[in-house]
């Protein structure tokens, strides 16, 4: 038992090897300027809406909802139907909100998936198809309109008090449910020039996507503004209509080397670690131990004689036994690049879960160089 748990630690640290040095690997790599940043102007814009999903099997909003009972009497009202709200008993109906977002460059009569979500107290959207919802900015322009049925991709089943459920139900999408109406402006060049912009701001990057542009243009044509905007010059030849688009094509394929600062990135709810190739340990010592606590309950059965008219007593008695796992001083003497980290923890032979909380220890030891993002 003792060799399978050796072993699957050691799977398991070999595993964090292999992803700190596809860390590093990617961080090194030259990468194209489109993978990096996007074109100032190229936004999209987030549209919303109130719409009613019909057809659901009993799985509906509640009289509790009233907006939904007022918002199908209002319904029925444009199509020559007149019913008093008291009257309206809905299970198979549900008030839903519906959001998408409109992409830039879009023309009217596309489409575009959406995402429809109840309002009320609705147990499930299952079966149930979305009636013809406008959609809008928060200005109020209609850019698009959305039906159609709704794919859930889960279950929810209840019979006599039991309830078997399987995902989220009260939520779904339509692909390609949404029709746009009105294209969205987009302007790329004000003033004769277009703006890069970093997803991740950092002085260094941007001083070499500016260099990079200046050395495939053979000109000055870029100047770096700040940490995340690049503004490049639109050369005369490329002023043409349709030039544009090939100058941009032209910028976006452009290969550079972005830096990046030290980061040791941990999601401690799945236990991942990703370790920057920035990150470097100073010379430390650490010694990780953990107490195990084992709690047994044996039940002890007091048997009355026979006749006697006694019962029979049931009385539990618990053991409980503790233990430390010992482990020696590990001395790390430093390590600068990420197979040197990953080294030095492989000597430990802990798990990820143990290395999350020495990395921890590290930072506040002052021992870790590097930011520690915890997610």
């Amino acid at each position: 038992m003792v060799n399978k748990i050796f072993s699957l630690d050691i799977l398991i640290m070999k595993r964090l090897l292999i992803l700190f040095l596809f860390a590093a690997e990617f961080l090194f790599s030259a990468t194209r300027i489109k993978d990096l940043a996007y074109i100032q102007g190229m936004v999209s814009e987030q549209l919303i809406g109130y719409g009613l999903v019909v057809g659901l099997n009993g799985t509906g909003d509640s009289q509790r909802s009233t907006f939904t009972i007022q918002s199908v009497s209002s319904m029925l009202k444009r199509f020559g139907i007149t019913v008093p709200q008291n009257d309206l008993r809905l299970r198979n109906v549900a008030a839903v909100m519906v959001t998408a977002s409109l992409p830039p460059f879009s023309k009217s009569g596309g489409v575009m998936d959406v995402t429809v979500s109840s309002l009320g107290d609705a147990t499930g959207l299952q079966g149930g198809t979305l009636l013809v919802t406008p959609l809008s900015t928060t200005n109020g322009a209609i850019y698009a309109s959305a039906q159609g049925a709704i794919s859930v991709g889960g279950m929810n089943v209840r019979s006599n008090g039991s309830e078997v459920r399987r995902n989220h139900t009260a939520a779904g999408r339509i692909p390609g449910g949404a029709i746009i109406e009105k294209p969205l402006t987009v302007q790329l060049v004000e003033n004769g020039k277009i703006s890069i912009v970093l997803w991740q701001a950092d002085f260094t990057t941007a001083k070499r996507i500016a260099g990079a542009i200046d050395t495939a243009l053979g000109t000055p044509s870029a100047n770096a503004i700040d940490a995340s905007t690049i503004a490049v010059d639109v050369p005369a030849s490329y002023t043409a209509e349709g030039k544009l688009v090939e100058f941009i094509s032209i910028l976006e394929l452009l290969e550079i080397t972005p830096d990046v600062s030290a980061k040791v990135v941990i999601n401690e709810k799945t236990g991942t670690i990703v370790v920057g190739g920035n990150v470097q340990i100073l010379p430390v010592a650490i010694s990780h131990a953990g107490l195990n606590i084992e709690i047994q309950q044996t039940p002890i059965i007091s048997q009355p004689p026979a006749f006697s008219n006694g019962r029979t007593v049931v009385t539990p008695m618990s053991t409980i036994s503790t233990n430390i796992d010992t482990t020696s001083v590990v001395a790390i003497n430093g390590a600068a690049t990420v197979q040197e980290i990953a080294k030095a923890l492989n000597t430990l032979k802990v798990t990820p879960r143990d290395i999350i909380a020495i990395f921890q220890a590290l930072k506040e030891a002052g021992a870790l160089k590097a930011e520690l993002v915890i997610l």
